[in-house]
């Protein structure tokens, strides 16, 4: 009876992820005991790789299993680890994440790290179930393995240990519970439908990774066996395109069903179209191995690498099936599955990203800040990305922006750049943060030049020392004290007296359109006398109208406190002649 129930279902699917270096490929290492870490460039991982790992092996390498007395159906695990940003926490199958359990590991000694806090989003937002791993604790000065059983361990610590671990243990909790999330250590859980269970360990001494395994082990069986249930129909995901030796090579993860070599295969394009192809070669990972075997067929759940025959483009994190001569019906399933994925309005901005999942995570967080997309896709920033977003100039400036997620920028993109805005990253939420920074910014900067369009605040310092020409045209040295002094600008000195209008600027002896705070230039006024207008005066000012004023004054959080002082002193020197101007 048992093993019927065990070939109904398929091995759960396995995320380990979090921040950087703390600790995900080496917690991974202690459950497959084998020293893949150190293989690895600077001990980061550098790409995606999944181990199998069968439940014989399971229950030989942690007797707790045993010992609890866990009733295990499943055959085993596939755990994927995902390289530090999360492009692979985000892979995605039709109906929520493709992982069925995830292990956020946290180094216990510093806490959320900002790609700690972007994994936790992701998770919620996918609504993947999780345990967390509290990596490290044999970093806790003066820890010590004092007990089989992690409990009986972490009671039997000295003090000033104690209270180290509690302050750093206690900290972590408070953080979490801003994300929403109520934690605690496994052992004093008692439903772990109300909180999320945190396990102790070290992937450097091996302690607390027996109960990490124990604990994904029942969590799995508790909570998972209706969604593990296989059905005859291979499902997958495409992880990675890698290039070696001539040969385009593909490893997907099979999440349902059988798939056999001889079978042909339908991939989703970016517009749902299916890429229908023949597998050249199929090959399996070899459990607790990052090498792959070739095969005939695989079941699920499994990591597998394929050749196919078809050459187009295959993109990461797309789904794909068995073709069974149903193109219409698969092309119908991709469609409504990429436009539940990647929904895009008439207007908005540019949204890239590495992976189908990405972008899916991306979209759903620009939503939330209703920022509209017009055009998303997989794959770098281009030079026809940036074309759309110079377009945008024309329609609306707040969406002359690209925004990539885990993706470069183009040299030919990089070319036409110059007027729009890019902001690629990571980690999403910091570059959400950026482009709601930089629209708040920019929609200011429309609003005061569409002010300034009326007309525009200006004060001049009369540098004496410097009068190159008395009269026809007058010319002299100014400084802008504040504002911005344009050309034919209309100025009154302090008593309201009328100048004239500013009828050339020059700086460094080179004529120029105008001059921003601080600048010293040469001017020229047409119809005034310098010696006899100007010669006791200090100051000029922008001759503004009444009704100007009062739109400035009623838009006044546009302007700087330098402008606003500015409009105060024309104020007073107008109501020197009119009492109640501006009012």
């Amino acid at each position: 009876m048992e093993q019927k129930a065990k070939e109904k279902i398929r091995q759960p699917i396995v995320t380990v992820a979090g921040h950087v270096d703390h600790g995900k490929t080496s917690i991974l290492d202690s459950i497959r005991s084998s020293a893949v870490q150190e293989t690895e460039a600077g001990g980061i991982t550098q790409k995606i790789s999944f181990t199998s790992y069968p439940i014989d092996k399971l229950k030989k390498a942690c007797p707790l299993i045993e010992k609890s007395g866990i009733n295990l159906n499943i055959p085993g695990f596939l755990f994927i680890d995902t390289p530090g940003h999360a492009a692979f926490t985000n892979l995605r199958k039709r109906g929520g994440s493709l992982a069925d359990l995830a292990v956020l590991v946290i180094d216990l000694t510093e806490g959320i790290k900002p790609q700690t806090a972007e994994v936790i989003q992701i998770l919620k937002l996918n609504k993947t179930p999780f345990i967390i791993a509290l990596n490290k604790i044999d970093k806790i000065t003066g820890w010590r393995k004092l007990d089989e059983n992690l409990k009986n361990s972490v009671e039997m610590q000295g003090e000033r240990v104690k209270e180290v671990f509690d302050e750093k243990f206690y900290t972590l909790v408070g953080a979490l519970q801003s994300y929403g999330l109520e934690t605690d250590l496994f052992y004093n859980i008692p439903d772990f439908t109300k909180k999320i269970a945190m396990v102790l360990c070290s992937a450097y001494t091996k302690e607390g990774i027996p109960e990490l395994i124990m604990m994904l082990c029942g969590l799995s069986e508790k909570f998972l066996t209706k969604r593990l249930e296989l059905h005859p129909d291979p499902k997958g995901v495409m992880l990675e395109v890698k290039r070696e030796r001539g040969n385009e090579a593909i490893e997907a993860i099979l999440y349902d069903g059988e798939l056999n070599r001889t079978d042909e295969i339908a991939v989703a394009s970016i517009t749902g179209e299916p890429i229908v192809t023949k597998i050249r070669i199929l090959e399996e990972i070899i459990p607790l191995s990052s090498k792959f075997k070739t095969t005939e067929k695989v079941n699920a759940s499994t990591g597998i690498r394929i050749q196919l025959t078809e050459k187009q483009e295959i993109l990461p994190g797309m789904p794909f099936v068995k073709f069974k001569n149903n193109l219409k019906e698969i092309s119908e399933q991709f469609k409504k599955e990429l436009g539940e994925s990647i929904k895009t309005e008439k207007f908005g901005i540019i949204a890239k990203a590495d992976s189908l999942g990405s972008l899916e995570a991306l979209l759903v967080l620009l939503g939330q800040n209703n920022i509209n997309v017009v055009r998303a896709g997989i794959g770098d920033i281009n030079k026809i990305d940036a074309i759309n977003a110079k377009a945008n100039l024309e329609i609306n400036e707040l969406d002359s922006v690209i925004v990539g997620f885990n993706v470069k920028i183009s040299e030919d993109a990089r070319e036409i750049s110059s007027k729009i805005k890019m902001i690629t990253g990571e980690v999403v939420y910091k570059i959400i943060e950026d482009l709601v920074e930089w629209r708040k910014k920019k929609q200011t900067e429309i609003e005061k030049e569409r002010l300034m369009g009326l007309s525009t605040i200006c004060k001049l310092e009369i540098l004496p020392q410097y009068v190159f020409r008395n009269t026809k045209p007058a010319i002299f040295g100014v400084r802008v004290v504040g504002g911005k002094l344009i050309k034919n600008l209309s100025m009154i000195d302090e008593n309201d007296e009328k100048i004239g209008n500013i009828k050339n600027i020059q700086h460094d002896k080179k004529s120029v359109e105008e001059s921003k705070e601080g600048d010293e230039v040469a001017i020229s006024i047409s119809n005034l006398n310098y010696e006899r207008q100007l010669k006791e005066k200090r100051f000029l000012f922008t001759n503004l109208g009444e009704n100007q004023f009062k739109e400035f004054k009623k838009n006044k959080d546009l302007l700087s406190g330098n402008e606003i002082s500015i409009i105060k002193e024309i104020a007073d020197i107008k109501r020197k002649t009119k009492e109640n101007w501006g009012i």
